[in-house]
């Protein structure tokens, strides 16, 4: 038997609980700057595209809140 919806796991809602209540400090922008570089040189698009948004969210806090 095929099962078509994923199954819930116990870890899985305690995990995603603990990430919400504790703040997630970032790292600093110019090591993120050199991680976008890095991703834009290795062509990942997704990791330069993650990377830009971490340093506009480490740059101007009040962003997007």
């Amino acid at each position: 038997m095929t099962v078509r919806y994923p199954v819930r796991r116990p870890t899985e809602a305690a995990a995603l609980a603990a990430v919400a209540r504790s703040p997630r400090r970032l790292p600093p922008v110019p090591a993120l700057m050199a991680a976008l570089l890095d991703a834009n040189e290795r062509r990942d698009r997704e990791g330069t595209v993650l990377c830009a948004h971490l340093v506009v969210r480490a740059s101007e806090p009040e962003v997007g809140e």
